[in-house]
């Protein structure tokens, strides 16, 4: 089992505060870099410890995922922070970029990074983020798909068909050519099976998270795509990568102490961004008729289902039989977020037990 580290930070608090109830020092005199402390140490910490990657998602116009509008600019950032682990969008919001674009941005990461980069490609969630895009919302998913060849294509060096400023047809090519001859490519899916399909088809690995779907249910599908990427590409196996929310501690405890108030703030900021898009598959569900007894009610029930059964808590030996679990269902790499607001200082602490962990499953 790999082990990598993933980040999706609520950025609601003030400047140099975000994520961190700690003591933050002088940290004012620094501008707003304490934003990222717990991103770029816990990086450096994982590059030094044979964690596999590194993932940054894409998220526009609200504090939840904030700091993460352009994971190639930090891409950037981590490749000269870090010297070995892979550095991967998870993910790139394809429909709301040129693919030529996709491809330039993450080539400079290449090159930077002497060839460590990776794209879990998405078709995005919310409709507000396609005032930026290259596609309308309903086309997102066949978009997206698109975007996977189109990127591809050009990252080989091959040229890309455009229409010029003054209308007449041009062909581009990407420069600076990477250092990766193929680009690493994962879809990002929120448990559609139709997408862990679309996916083996197209010869990407699958990243997900257990936010709306069960473990069975993921077996499910897991066991879907392998079929299917097997059938398709003369025996590929496929990649799965699972994100989950993650901390463990010396005590279970300890640790349920320490993430409850963090990770129910974590959850309750993201709870009006989540009803809104099941809101568009049930009409009666209106986010905003949600009142804070209603609110409090979800996030408390919310925590103990993380808590107990979609997250990676507890102590070494609890997680380790957790991670025996996602074994058996055959997940390839366990994604660990860890920036859901416990202080930074703690989770920083904290990844001595996430590296015991990764050392015991290897």
């Amino acid at each position: 089992m790999d082990f990598s580290l993933f980040y999706f930070a609520d950025d609601s608090g003030p400047a140099g505060d975000a994520g961190d109830t700690g003591d933050r020092g002088d940290r004012g005199d620094r501008g707003d870099r304490g934003r990222y402390e717990l991103l770029l140490d816990g990086a450096r910490f994982a590059d030094r410890n044979g964690f596999r990657a590194v993932w940054t998602p894409e998220r526009h116009f609200h504090a939840f995922g904030g700091l993460y509008p352009n994971p190639a600019v930090v891409g950037a950032a981590l490749a000269v922070a870090t010297e070995n682990i892979a550095i991967r969008a998870g993910s790139v919001v394809s429909p709301l970029h040129h693919p030529v674009r996709i491809a330039e941005e993450w080539s400079v990461v290449d090159n930077l990074s002497g060839g460590r980069v990776g794209i879990s490609f998405a078709s995005g969630w919310h409709p507000v983020d396609f005032a930026l895009g290259q596609a309308s919302y309903g086309e997102r998913k066949r978009v997206m798909l698109d975007s996977i060849g189109q990127v591809r294509s050009l990252w080989r060096g091959e040229s890309h068909e455009v229409t010029d400023g003054n209308g007449l047809p041009a062909a581009v090519r990407v420069f600076p050519p990477p250092v990766q001859r193929e680009l690493p490519v994962w879809v990002t899916s929120a448990g559609e099976t139709a997408t862990f399909r679309a996916a083996a088809e197209a010869r990407a690995g699958v990243l997900t998270h257990l936010l709306h779907q069960d473990l069975d249910e993921l077996a499910a599908k897991i066991a879907e795509y392998r079929a299917v990427a097997r059938a398709a590409h003369g025996g590929w196996d496929g990649h799965v990568v699972l994100m989950l929310h993650t901390f463990v501690g010396d005590s279970r405890d300890e640790v349920r102490e320490t993430v409850r108030g963090p990770l129910m703030e974590y959850l309750k900021s993201s709870i009006h961004l989540v009803a809104r898009s099941f809101a568009e598959s049930d009409p009666d569900l209106d986010p905003d008729d949600l009142d804070e007894d209603d609110v409090d009610f979800i996030i408390s029930r919310s925590f103990d289902t993380y808590f107990d059964e979609r997250g990676l808590f507890g102590t070494v030996d609890e997680a380790a039989r957790t991670v025996e679990r996602l074994r058996a269902v055959d997940v390839d790499e366990i994604a660990c977020l860890i920036d859901f607001g416990v202080d930074t200082k703690t989770v920083l602490n904290g990844l001595r037990y996430v590296n015991a962990l990764r050392a015991a499953c290897a």
